[in-house]
């Protein structure tokens, strides 16, 4: 009986892995595009391309005919992308909050250009001394505008990407305007 029963699980074993194991492999492969999906291929990187690493494992070793290592990596896959579309939910949130908040920067340092630029005007400082100052209060705009248009479509990396270091450089504009009001106003004292 002991025989019977070491020969028939001997058996299970050996048909279970005389097939490759694609319930797993489709498995994982649903995971990958609901990762995708997620934005993980974006937002969580790393993860992404250990589960679709992995996912190429399998391939591989379905071709060789090495089921148990493909399905251990058609496994390893699936709980890969499963992080990933986790951590790209993360990423999402930090990212969409850190370009909410240098749009808000860039917003506040365009106002302090106008500001500052009718300040400029009414000391009558020469219109193309503050060429430069319009010139980049208006691609600023421009670039907010774009910016808020990605952050509206869900392309948070492209807005954050299109407002990095934009307030330094509206204060830099801001600093020259200001600047150029400070030495009219020095040299109408003299």
């Amino acid at each position: 009986m002991r025989r019977l029963a070491a020969a028939v699980g001997t058996l299970v074993f050996l048909t279970a892995c005389s097939e490759p194991p694609q319930k797993e492999i489709d498995r994982a492969q649903g995971a990958i595009e609901a990762a995708r999906a997620a934005g993980a291929d974006q937002y969580a990187t790393e993860s992404f391309t250990a589960a679709t690493t992995a996912m190429q494992q399998t391939h591989e070793a379905v071709e060789q005919r090495d089921y148990r290592l493909a399905l251990s990596r058609a496994v390893d896959a699936n709980e890969r992308a499963l992080e990933a579309a986790r951590q790209a939910a993360d990423g999402k949130v930090l990212v969409r909050g850190a370009a909410e908040a240098t749009i808000g920067r860039a917003l506040t340092a365009a106002r302090q250009l106008t500001e500052q630029i009718k300040v400029a005007e009414s000391a009558r400082i020469p219109a193309r001394d503050l060429e430069p100052a319009r010139r980049a209060h208006a691609d600023a705009q421009r670039t907010l505008q774009e910016a808020r248009a990605a952050m509206a479509s869900g392309n948070y990396l492209v807005a954050s990407n299109k407002v990095e270091g934009l307030p330094e450089k509206i204060a830099a504009q801001t600093r020259d305007v200001s600047q150029l009001v400070e030495k009219r106003g020095k040299g109408r004292r003299r």
